[in-house]
């Protein structure tokens, strides 16, 4: 794309020609598309590792789901490109996916579906067998296209050159793959994407817009081809290939020096290969890094009795546009384990697994070009991420049985690097390095086929390999030895075979119908020909009459063996409960020791503080008696001088008496002596 000239870029690409330009007015669309103002998905996102409890707030909090890079902002520049970016956005085939709306992520229901995922086979894991999305669903949700050539190349371990010389930036570390989040937003104009005071989303969305188109360049040319790069390693490192952090990362970036050849690639088969890896990581980490919400939407049309999705624009395309987020004021531990329990007890025949059946595939070109790639077993490629699609696992997708199949395990002939990027210390080319690989993408992979009359040998191998690992809810039974998941596999069989002979009288009676417009058209030209259809509708009819009989004989036996399957599942719960109710008896006497241990505890304590409340007290007896004493000491004392006084007054008086002392001189003396005394 550099210069005058361009290529042709393959199915998605296009010839890039001089244009006169002219500037958008805020909410005009373009000549390409009609594209309506509203906000996208929150592409990226983290759903924290802390949980709230019962109690807590409910709704995406800060701690719970945190949110690198909010669509706003990506939406704002892409308001702000030039009416010839769009138009190259539109032919390269990322049109679509950058016109999707809004959708508030469920963090309940992604982390009980990471729960669910088994990484040995690259799969959920639920009651009523494997469920995988695959490339269907990828491109009728989201409009990326799935076909083309794989995303894959050589990865480095430095990026600083090429960074310099196609985005004229700087990355983190020399030795690295990442450049900030920031900085990339800043190249495109949008270097504060902050809310201020007061400012609604309009004008916050009108703000951001007009600091884009002032940047960006009007006219094509060098500088509009390093716009175009800085937006796209923007929505490809960030969005469709995003990661838990806010640095971007540029393993993309030599995929996107010849801008002619970025629509040939096939962005929707790495977005589902990326999404694999993620939720395959540590069950520690609860964060599901890439574009999930694939899962929520998929969900939504799959599980739809699970209610989390709300139906809001009949008939839109990509089928992300048709969905909301039905908010749940529950806390998040409360909604998971719902869901949990929902899942465990979701009828098989509330499963949708055709939901795409009656959609106007003429509005969606992007599913026609993928349609050679649905339907197939296919390993899936994002550079350093190779992982498998067992597409044969989930055959009931294709209107098929499901057939015993042998269940994949975790198996790579290739040593691949850590998940951090910035720890690859050699330069691989990943096109051969996994060279086999990249030939079963090539070939389209392997069609899904199935001769299988139907699901029971499946549900029971699939009881036998898996047992009750497949049950989250709380409330189901411990069943180490799977006997009552083999059962409930049976059982689901069952159903599916009352459910054919229904379809069976559908097909017969559209064949009567057949016979009777017949009757009315003799004078057709085509009366042959089509007298030769109706005959052999009519030995068909006759077939599915016949195996009716049969099926109707077979469903008798089978109800029987339904009964005797049930009465037998009834025991085997009954007896894990007795299990726990002897244990809660054993623990409700333990418990009532350990009270009565502690009311003995309690009372000993008591009595320690009483003893030494009453050690204190007769402390301060010993000091008030001391004083008491001393007290007495000092009157007895004083008691004695007395004595001693009254005596010595008894002897003056007689002295006094015999001497004939005046009374009043004996008086003073008296009074004298008493003083000195």
């Amino acid at each position: 794309m550099e210069g005058d000239g361009g290529g042709q870029g393959g199915e998605g690409g296009g010839r890039r020609r001089k244009k006169s330009i002219r500037r958008r007015q805020p909410g005009e669309g373009t000549s390409t598309a009609a594209p309506e103002a509203s906000l996208a998905v929150p592409m990226e996102e983290d759903v924290a590792a802390m949980m709230p409890g019962e109690d807590d707030p409910v709704g995406p909090k800060k701690s719970e789901l945190r949110s690198r890079l909010g669509w706003s902002v990506v939406r704002a520049i892409y308001q702000g490109l030039p009416d010839f970016q769009w138009t190259w956005l539109e032919e390269i085939g990322f049109g679509p996916f950058l016109r999707l709306d809004e959708l508030t992520p469920d963090v309940a229901l992604i982390l009980a579906l990471k729960e669910r995922w088994h990484p040995e086979c690259h799969v959920f894991l639920l009651p009523w067998g494997h469920t995988i999305p695959t490339l269907e669903d990828v491109v009728r949700i989201t409009g990326l296209r799935v076909d083309g050539q794989a995303v894959t190349g050589v990865t480095y371990t430095s990026y600083q050159e090429m960074v310099e010389r196609l985005l004229v930036l700087e990355v983190t570390w020399e030795r690295s793959s990442l450049v900030p989040g920031t900085r990339l937003q800043a190249s495109l104009g949008v270097a504060d994407a902050r809310h201020q005071t007061g400012e609604g989303q309009a004008e916050y969305m009108a703000r951001l817009t007009a600091d884009a188109r002032a940047v960006l360049a009007e006219e094509e040319g060098a500088a509009a081809d390093r716009d175009l790069r800085h937006f796209l390693i923007l929505v490809i490192g960030k969005l469709i290939l995003g990661t838990r952090e806010d640095p971007v990362s540029c393993r993309c970036l030599p995929l996107l020096e010849d801008l002619t050849l970025v629509g040939s690639y096939a962005w929707g088969a790495a977005l589902l290969a990326h999404l694999f890896y993620s939720l395959g990581t540590s069950s520690r980490e609860t964060g599901v890094a890439g574009f999930f919400p694939l899962l929520q939407v998929w969900a939504y049309c799959h599980l739809p009795t699970l209610g989390r999705g709300v139906p809001r624009r009949r008939g839109a395309v990509p089928l992300l546009q048709r969905w909301r987020f039905c908010r749940d004021e529950r806390s998040l531990r409360r909604q998971v384990m719902l869901i949990h329990d929902a899942l465990d007890t979701i009828p098989f025949g509330h499963v949708q697994w055709t939901p795409y059946v009656g959609e106007d595939d003429a509005t969606q070109p992007w599913v026609e070009r993928g349609r050679p790639y649905f339907g197939r077993d296919i390993w899936l490629h994002c550079f350093n991420t190779v992982v498998p699609l067992h597409h044969r696992l989930v055959a009931r997708t294709l209107e098929l049985h499901q057939a015993v199949v042998e269940f994949p395990t975790r198996q790579r002939s290739w040593e691949r690097p850590g998940r951090s990027f910035r720890g690859i210390q050699q330069v691989t080319d990943w096109t051969v390095r996994v060279r086999e690989q990249l030939d079963d993408w090539e070939r389209r992979g392997k069609e899904v086929v199935s001769e299988a009359a139907s699901d029971e040998d499946y549900f029971r191998a699939y009881a036998q390999k898996y047992g009750a690992q497949v049950y989250k809810g709380p409330r189901r039974p411990l069943d180490h030895e799977g006997r009552i998941s083999s059962l409930e596999g049976i059982l689901h069989s069952t159903i599916q075979q009352r459910d054919d002979p229904q379809a069976v009288r559908a097909e017969l009676d559209r064949a009567q119908q057949m016979v009777e417009g017949a009757s009315s058209s003799r004078e057709d030209l085509g009366r042959s020909m089509f007298e030769g259809k109706l005959a052999a509708a009519a030995a068909r009819a006759e077939d599915a009459l016949t195996q009716l009989r049969e099926r109707k004989q077979e469903l008798r036996t089978a109800l029987a063996q339904t009964a005797t399957l049930e009465a037998e599942m009834a025991e085997l719960r009954v007896r894990p409960e007795a299990a726990k109710v002897a244990r809660w008896r054993q623990e409700a006497e333990a418990a009532a020791r350990w009270q009565q241990e502690a009311a003995e505890a309690t009372r000993w304590l008591q009595e320690a503080e009483e003893v030494a409340r009453l050690r204190a007290e007769a402390g301060d007896l010993r000091i008030y008696l001391g004083e008491e004493t001393h007290r007495g000491d000092m009157l007895r004392s004083e008691m004695r001088g007395l004595e001693r006084a009254l005596a010595l007054v008894g002897r003056s008086r007689s002295v006094t008496s015999r001497s004939g002392i005046p009374s009043g001189s004996a008086g003073h003396y008296l009074t004298g002596s008493s003083g000195r005394e």
